[in-house]
């Protein structure tokens, strides 16, 4: 059977499904590029979220949120377990309508909006988590790491794997409190760091993709993030691992309630248990994966980043949309 006469209950086998899902995250960005540098990130989160939603239940999916907006940002769409489309659920789907909300807000570079997609049952369910530990590596470095080593044999086995001395390495890490103390040890043992408010999609982008100023991520971000990097980071040859870690004690009690262990670390492969994936963003500042929107009379250009998991299929795509 060719892939044009592949079942309906198949998207990921029909050759136009990818291009279909650059409407949804087009529609966020340029929903909160309207607010982008307004100081109004709710009110930028709340349009892409609007946005993000609609454009769903236009293209004709039947997917499940398996982690999405919901309780930690109060949004009343994308919640986690909310069902778009009339029928049973065929794909799974991690939504961040504004990956950089402050960065948004703030009218700086690196936000975009994000998703990423999988059939039905490949997504881990992290239920209640919002934060997640992380470490990023490149393809060189793939099975050479382990996440449970302490920062200075980490960064002695990335050495060893780029062929870089300790102190030319620089890990990307985001500027937290939390993170004071592994800041300390990376520059104890002699490794630079690049210290970023906000943005570790973006970070972890740079740790897989050659010629970058970053050798790896190290550190907790969203959980969502996390998901959604561990399949573009499947598309670009690297390697992902996640741990749930929560960030208030509600958290970590709902957590283990859910039955989720924070203690143990989870590969990208144990995430999204699926050949079938992928990643979608839609610049709305500019950063290391996307163009931000620009205007041009009445006339708005975005550029949207598509990579596909199974293949390693990378899509650079520019629309021109109406923009009054």
């Amino acid at each position: 059977m060719s892939a044009s006469n592949a079942p309906a209950s198949n998207p990921f086998a029909r050759p136009d499904f990818p291009f279909a899902l650059r409407l949804v995250t087009e529609a966020a960005a340029l929903a909160a590029y309207d607010w982008a540098g307004r100081s109004a990130k709710e009110d930028g989160d709340g349009a892409a979220v609007d946005a993000m939603r609609k454009a769903l239940s236009e293209i004709g999916i039947n997917a499940i949120v398996m982690i999405g907006e919901g309780e930690k940002d109060n949004a009343p769409l994308l919640y986690r377990g909310e069902r778009i489309g009339q029928k049973d659920p065929e794909i799974e789907i991690a939504v961040d309508p504004i990956e950089g909300t402050t960065n948004m807000a703030n009218g700086v570079d690196n936000s975009m909006a994000v998703m990423a997609l999988a059939p039905r049952g490949a997504m881990f369910d992290l239920g209640p988590s919002f934060y997640m530990d992380k470490l990023v590596l490149p393809s060189a470095a793939k099975g050479k790491v382990d996440p449970a080593w302490p920062v200075k044999q980490r960064l002695e086995a990335l050495s060893d794997a780029l062929r870089k001395p300790v102190r030319e390495l620089r890990i990307f890490v985001l500027n937290r409190k939390r993170h004071q103390a592994m800041i300390k040890d990376i520059h104890a043992a002699g490794a630079r760091t690049m210290l970023q408010e906000n943005g570790d999609v973006a970070g972890a982008f740079m740790a897989l993709q050659d010629g970058q100023p970053v050798d790896a991520l190290f550190g907790t971000g969203g959980s969502p993030e996390g998901v959604i990097t561990a399949i573009f980071a499947r598309a670009m040859g690297g390697e992902f691992f996640g741990r749930v870690d929560p960030q208030s004690d509600d958290e970590a009690e709902k957590v283990r309630a859910f039955g989720l262990d924070t203690g143990k670390w989870l590969a990208g492969s144990d995430l999204v248990k699926a050949e079938h994936a992928l990643f979608v963003a839609s610049g709305i500042n500019s950063g290391p994966v996307c163009q931000g929107v620009r205007i041009e009379g009445n006339t708005a250009i975005l550029h949207t980043l598509i990579l596909d998991a199974a293949t390693g299929a990378r899509y650079d795509l520019t629309s021109r949309l109406p923009h009054a």
